[in-house]
């Protein structure tokens, strides 16, 4: 969302619309900061840290707001409005836009200007058009003289513009038919194969997959196939989908499509591939990581989706709570010791390495990373990618990281005795080390560093904390209902009953200040708490595709290493005694910060259990 600016000249007005913002009769000369924190959108340290960062990251003001969640872009663009002048509107539905507007237009001026005609008032000669930069107002004659009308802006967030522009010339395009393709294809010739992939169907096929997935927030697409079909499932927030299927006759083809777009060799199809495709969907830049293996009914293929644009590399951003927030700052910011993040595949730990890495990236600190693969480029920061081809492991770029003098290193994930060992070494040398490890929660992390190999007394002095996390469906804002939950449910998450009822804090581990103090209840920004009494399930709507759900957020357990766990790991006691005692000390579990989610209205009871299963 665009920024702070002055306005070089007052655009004419349309008339007020549908659910738009009052008239406006003339600019607003005071910075974008300033009408924001009078609006009540932002506070003066949100607009502080904004500030502070847009440079570095080279954005505008309000794509720096946006991406800190100080405020949505909605309300930017509202702000953006006051200051221009300019009506506003936050949604439009596509049936509102004249078909034969579009037809006149080229999709990539649409986005390359954020804007979308959408009606043209003949007799007053006035065309209406959405706009979502301000700073490409006065690029809009060409609009004018295109339809020989004057042009009337309204604003709207970048976003929903970008998102109108691709229903509406997706609508106008022809729909993709795999079935009317008749040709049968041999999946021996090599030619043929490259020459069906360039077809426009195949391309059209695919290029919608991926268009599609993008625009479903998904972080995943499989392509499976079948005895006779091709079934194309989406990933959206952890969940799995059904969302196409195809011909088993053009598997081969929408497969060879793929793989030309990777960059991998269609010939081969008896060994595993791995590419990547980059390509800009509705003006964001999407990184793709591709992996083909041999199936019994060919090969099957999976599209990793990496929104640059979404990537909130901050620890403030992925749901934290403020007693976990302060551990983990107080253990990256020590000059060394291990910080282990552990967790399943897609519990999000990777992004919390690299956030906690973008907060202690200074100028003063010799960052190193071994990944495998390198999902984000770290700016400042010297990441490598394993190659086990050339025996580029883990192990073998930490060992050759220590001849380097790094302040902090991260390993990908350990996962043998090897790197154990040199990231134990690493540590207690005076490197601070962040890696991950796969447990299913923080203490059988301690656990399995043991049953690698490594001595205990050499796992208790490295270690200085170990966080577990799962990733959590955020219910739906827009369609969330509140109900009277039964006893029994609030008991299984960790709820006392009585006291939820009676209006106290039902929590067993409540969030506590650093002096020991109960945090009271508060619903994040932009969400509300749920009526005293109730909770919120999911129930399912336009906005969230129907499942009720949009968007995750993290749960985590924290568990520092003190003296009492640091005894434990030294007479190799088991996982459990290890974290009955840490609960003790105030240890909230992985189900205590689910519940503690699920009270300030966050997500569900049905959500917490589901991603929390193990620990019942």
């Amino acid at each position: 969302m665009p920024g702070e600016v002055a306005p070089q000249r007052s655009p004419a007005r349309p008339p007020p619309l549908p659910g738009a913002a009052p008239k406006i009769r003339r600019p607003d000369p005071r910075p974008l900061g300033e009408i924001m924190i009078e609006a009540g959108s932002i506070g003066p340290d949100g607009l502080k840290e904004a500030l502070a960062v847009q440079h570095l990251e080279n954005e505008r003001l309000g794509e720096a707001l946006v991406r800190l969640k100080h405020c949505s872009e909605w309300d930017v663009c509202q702000a953006l409005a006051a200051q221009f002048g300019l009506p506003s509107r936050e949604l439009i539905e596509i049936g509102e836009v004249e078909d034969e507007l579009i037809e006149r237009l080229s999709i990539q001026y649409a986005r390359t200007n954020s804007v979308v005609p959408w009606r043209l008032d003949s007799d007053a000669e006035e065309l209406h058009v959405f706009a979502g930069d301000p700073l490409k107002l006065l690029d809009l004659d060409d609009l004018g003289q295109l339809y020989d009308a004057e042009v009337m802006v309204t604003l709207m967030p970048r976003s929903a513009v970008h998102e109108l522009i691709n229903k509406v010339y997706a609508k106008r395009a022809k729909d993709v038919d795999l079935e009317k393709k008749e040709e049968e294809l041999d999946e021996e010739d090599e030619d043929i194969l490259h020459a069906s992939a360039e077809d426009a169907p195949i391309i059209r096929f695919v290029n919608s997959l991926i268009f599609n997935a993008s625009k479903e927030r998904a972080s995943d697409i499989h392509v499976e196939p079948g005895d006779r079909e091709v079934i194309i499932r989406n990933r959206v927030d952890g969940v799995l989908h059904e969302t196409k299927r195809a011909p088993k006759a053009h598997h081969a083809s929408i497969v060879a499509r793929i793989k030309i777009m990777a960059g991998l060799n269609i010939a081969e199809k008896r060994l595993p591939q791995d590419g990547r495709i980059r390509r800009k969907i509705a003006g964001k830049e999407v990184d793709m990581r591709v992996a083909t293996v041999p199936t019994a009914h060919g090969e099957r293929i999976t599209i990793r989706l990496l929104d640059k644009t979404a990537m909130a590399l901050s620890l403030d951003a992925i749901g934290m709570a403020s007693d976990h927030l302060r551990v983990v700052r107080e253990v990256i910011h020590r000059p060394h010791g291990i910080f282990l993040v552990t967790g399943p595949t897609g519990s999000g730990k990777t992004t919390t390495l690299y956030s906690a890495l973008s907060e202690i990236n200074t100028p003063d600190l010799n960052i190193l990373t071994v990944e495998d693969p390198v999902e984000y480029q770290l700016p400042g920061i010297s990441q490598v990618q394993v190659q086990s081809k050339i025996n580029l492991t883990f192990s073998a770029g930490l060992r050759s990281f220590l001849r380097h003098d790094p302040d902090v290193i991260m390993v990908g994930e350990i996962r043998d005795l090897e790197t154990a060992e040199i990231a134990i070494q690493a540590s207690l040398t005076g490197h601070l080390v962040l890696s991950t490890i796969h447990t299913n929660d923080a203490a059988t992390g301690i656990t399995r560093l043991v049953d690698m190999g490594v001595q205990p007394f050499l796992v208790a002095s490295s270690l200085v904390a170990l966080q577990a996390q799962r990733l959590l469906r955020r219910v739906c804002a827009a369609c969330c209902e509140a109900y009277r939950p039964l006893p029994a449910e609030l008991s299984e998450v960790g709820i006392d009953p009585e006291r939820f009822f009676a209006g106290e804090h039902p929590l067993r581990a409540p969030l506590r200040e650093e002096d020991g103090t109960v945090i009271p209840l508060a619903a994040p920004a932009g969400r509300r708490l749920p009526p005293p009494g109730h909770l919120f399930r999911a129930a399912g709507c336009a906005r969230c595709h129907g499942s009720g759900y949009a968007g995750r957020t993290g749960v985590y357990e924290v568990l520092s290493i003190t003296e009492d766990i640091r005894r434990l790991a030294i007479r190799n006691a088991d996982s459990s005694e290890i974290k009955a005692c840490a609960m003790e000390q105030g240890m909230r579990t992985l189900r205590d910060d689910g519940a503690h989610k699920v009270l300030i209205g966050m997500s569900t009871l049905d959500e917490v259990m589901r991603v929390t299963a193990e620990e019942a």
